[in-house]
């Protein structure tokens, strides 16, 4: 007969890593790799979204303006309680102040950056990837805002531009593991 063991969560919360970056620049790809190295669960904020609304992400973000939007994940993220996650996030979180500190009390951040032209190449391939965008803004506009505020939050960095996803994940590893954030992978 099996005994029933009763889980606790536990007490304090263990860090997280927290991947931002603009769309296409590889948050959900790496961060399942990642995940899967350090055998941690693995997290989407967007897809956290699209289950609170019953829909994909572009509805969502087409049904609302940009400001909505921000909101609402924000507010989606603010309610975050995770351990020994990888959390990858979508493009906007850096929009908000808030979002940002309680991200960076999960856990270490991230951020996967990659070069304009590379941006541009792989949100065609999936246009439906759900942009919180401005009428009349281009990935160019979205570009120039951000990489700011990305750098701005970042405790590590990680270019996906010129490193397979792969060699991303390993990178990470090294780096985590350099700074005390990670055990070996």
């Amino acid at each position: 007969m099996r005994e029933t063991v009763i889980l606790k969560r536990p007490e304090r919360l263990e860090p997280c890593v927290i991947l931002t970056g603009m769309p296409g620049a590889g948050k959900s790809t790496v961060g399942k790799l990642l995940a899967q190295a350090v055998t941690w669960a693995y997290l989407d904020t967007d897809h956290l979204i699209e289950a609170i609304y019953a829909r994909r992400l572009q509805e969502v973000t087409d049904a609302m303006s940009k400001e909505q939007f921000l909101d609402t994940e924000s507010a989606v993220i603010l309610t975050l309680r995770a351990n020994r996650a990888i959390i990858g996030t979508g493009g906007s979180v850096v929009y908000r102040e808030a979002t940002m500190r309680h991200l960076k009390s999960l856990g270490t951040i991230v951020y996967l950056s990659a070069p304009l032209e590379i941006i541009k190449e792989r949100v065609a391939r999936n246009p439906d990837r759900g942009l919180a965008i401005a009428p009349g803004q281009t990935i160019e506009d979205l570009f120039a805002e951000r990489e700011a505020l990305y750098k701005r939050w970042a405790d590590v960095v990680c270019d996906t531009g010129s490193n397979s996803p792969q060699g991303c994940a390993a990178e990470l590893c090294r780096k985590l593991f350099k700074n005390g954030m990670l055990s070996p992978c």
